[in-house]
């Protein structure tokens, strides 16, 4: 991203041509979302969602690629898929509102909030081209500071505004920093916890001796470079200290990444590749022979290990097919992993199925209807103390019965939106069309491949949902990392 490189022009400012759009599909942007993030709990309101209602620590890598595949519907060279993206995020962020510890009330619509989410990507961009040795001076910097201006005027078009001119955005941006930014409970779960007990990305998910021994090392290397890249003030405020040979690690970091991006091909150093690398279901329709070597490798990885550390899965080795109620609640239904399931949990659980199956508002409407249904149901026959949270044992102890009008909505509005030629019946090409469109997956066979009535869906995804039942089509729809 230097002087040399074409712009996207004033009449459509997000186009092909933008800064921003080839940001958005580099690998390096992980490193500009991973620093804003922190910059975004930071900030009360939004902290405090994140911390209620989000599932990014319970599910990162899943929380990663939804939020890539967003970033880049926002930059798409169609501009209805963009309007489209926009008003999708709308809906789904009107719906998350409470009140922090504080009892200060919180909205993921808010105008301010929201500019302050897409400032932390601008800023986190420059900060990580600098960085990286790249001069965003003069024209290129207005150029990326007014596509971000029009990323924001798209989401939010007649609400928060970022400052009109690049100087006033400096002032409005260290005043947040120094006068609205806390040390709240989401910066420490992002820099203590998240890195430290990030659960292993799909490809590594059957090699955790691997995993556990990368993490050891990436985990808390991570957590110190982005301490170290944030504002001295902040540090100070959240009560984090710069490790000494960070910074210098932070920007071998960023000139390495920047210097793979210049010299390597183009395909191999776009974000869509890297999470190819990270979920093998990718790779049937976009990878190769070399993702295909990745995964042997990273087998024989795995087999080294366990051979040096005998015993170390052996907890794993004897798992049934089907699930007990209890671990379902664990794996599935605790997407807010606090262990106790609500209505974040299951709001995260319709807000997974209409982003990946890209739901119209019609349909999006009706699942999220039956989801608050079957929530008023549960508490109903579950919550036996009254305290509005239902626990894994109150789960376990009835999920066997469970039979409700509410969930059985759920499984029509998936049936529905799956059977598209309206024949009552989920044949193997629809099946394929669902998972290759909405999860980047290829079912193959099995539960995938059968031809199932609407009868038979429903009865299927009752079983899945009350544990009794083992299928790879919902897990893989709701149990994703």
């Amino acid at each position: 991203m230097s002087h040399a490189e074409p712009a996207g022009t004033d009449a459509d400012p997000l186009g092909p041509g933008s800064m921003l759009h080839r940001l958005t599909h580099q690998a390096r942007w992980g490193l500009v979302a991973s620093r804003a993030i922190v910059l975004e709990a930071a900030y009360p309101q939004i902290g405090a969602a994140l911390i209620t209602n989000s599932t990014f620590v319970a599910h990162p890598w899943r929380r990663l690629r939804n939020t890539v595949l967003s970033a880049q519907r926002m930059v798409d060279p169609d501009p209805r898929v963009r309007q489209r993206e926009a008003a999708r995020l709308n809906r789904l962020h009107a719906r998350i509102t409470g009140a922090d510890a504080e009892n200060r009330p919180f909205n993921a619509a808010d105008p301010e909030a929201r500019a302050w989410v897409v400032a932390t990507l601008f800023e986190s961009s420059v900060t990580m081209c600098r960085l990286s040795g790249e001069s965003l001076d003069g024209p290129a910097l207005d150029r990326l500071y007014a596509e971000f201006q029009a990323f924001l005027a798209l989401m939010d078009p007649y609400g928060g505004k970022l400052p009109p001119t690049l100087r006033e955005f400096w002032r409005y941006y260290t005043s947040v920093v120094e006068e609205r930014l806390e040390n709240t409970e989401a910066v420490h779960v992002i820099l203590d916890r998240l890195f430290a007990q990030v659960p292993a990305p799909p490809l590594l998910r059957d090699q955790p001796a691997v995993w556990a021994a990368g993490r050891a090392i990436a985990g808390p290397t991570a957590s110190a470079i982005i301490v170290a890249s944030l504002p001295e003030s902040l540090r100070a405020r959240l009560g984090v200290a710069e490790v000494p040979g960070t910074r210098t690690l932070m920007q071998a970091t960023c000139l390495s990444t920047s210097l793979a991006t210049r010299l390597l091909p183009e395909s191999w150093t776009r974000l869509d590749t890297v999470m190819t690398m990270l979920d093998p279901g990718y790779a049937p329709q976009r990878g190769g022979e070399a993702l295909a070597g990745l995964r042997r490798g990273v087998a024989k990885a795995g087999a080294l290990l366990r051979l040096l550390t005998p015993g170390q899965e052996t907890a794993a080795a004897g798992d049934s097919a089907v699930r007990s109620a209890s671990r379902f609640f664990s794996e599935v239904l605790d997407q807010t992993g606090d262990g106790r399931l609500g209505w974040p949990d299951l709001a995260a659980m319709a807000r997974e199925i209409a982003t990946r199956l890209d739901l119209d508002t019609q349909d999006e409407e009706r699942l999220f209807a039956a989801f608050a249904d079957w929530w008023r149901e549960l508490q109903k026959e579950l919550d036996t103390d009254g305290d509005g949270r239902i626990t894994r044992d109150e789960y376990a102890a009835a999920a066997a019965a469970m039979a409700g009008s509410a969930l059985i909505r759920i499984a029509e509005v998936l049936f529905d939106v799956t059977d598209t030629d309206d024949d009552q019946v989920i044949d193997a090409r629809e099946c394929r069309a669902l998972f290759r469109t909405a999860f980047d997956q290829d079912p193959g066979g099995g539960d995938a491949g059968e031809r199932l009535t609407r009868g038979e869906f429903v009865r299927r995804f009752l079983d899945f949902m009350a544990g009794r039942r083992h299928s790879g089509v919902y897990d893989q729809m709701f149990a994703q990392s």
